[in-house]
């Protein structure tokens, strides 16, 4: 399982370092990511304890796939995450299998969701994105025509990317040992 945690580890500081410098994490290395796991995984069965083997292991990759895109993808549907995130957690489920691959979700979110409030204060919009925050939640309760325009910094949009990164190594550093 080692090679299949370095390799995802790799995938997501390559995704990390495009995130952060471009805004946008590329199809060819989330799609590449997936293909190269499942084959991955379907050799490594294979050549360990026969063809049967590998199938299984081919499948439980892409379950794993599948498994850690599902909730990525209900965010991206609402607006709160990119498509590239949603296939990079595609691939590093294909890689990690199932249930690595939510932990190291789990780990990338907690991150991310204390990242974001870090960098607001940082930047000194904290607490005027958290007003506004508040004022949109009131707004659902309120009738429709008494509702108002929310402020575009409402909408606060933070690299993926790097929680990813951060969530990874987390998991690496968990079961490497």
């Amino acid at each position: 399982m080692l090679p299949f945690l370095l390799g995802a580890t790799g995938l997501a500081a390559l995704a990390a370092y495009t995130d952060l410098r471009r805004g946008l994490i590329p199809n060819a290395l989330t799609c590449g990511g997936l293909l190269a796991a499942a084959l991955g995984h379907l050799v490594q069965g294979w050549y360990l304890a026969g063809w049967r083997a590998g199938l299984v292991a081919l499948g439980t990759s892409l379950a794993g796939a599948l498994l850690c895109a599902l909730a990525p993808a209900v965010l991206f549907l609402r607006g709160c995450l990119g498509g590239g995130d949603v296939k990079l957690f595609a691939a590093l489920g294909a890689c990690c299998q199932p249930l690595l691959g939510i932990e190291v979700q789990l780990y990338s979110l907690v991150l991310a969701a204390a990242f974001a409030p870090a960098r607001l204060a940082y930047e000194g919009r904290l607490f005027r994105v958290m007003g506004q925050t508040c004022l949109a939640l009131l707004q659902r309760v309120w009738p429709r025509g008494e509702r108002r325009e929310l402020p575009p910094e409402v909408s606060y949009w933070v690299p993926l990317g790097p929680a990813v990164l951060g969530g990874m190594l987390i998991a690496l550093l968990e079961h490497a040992g």
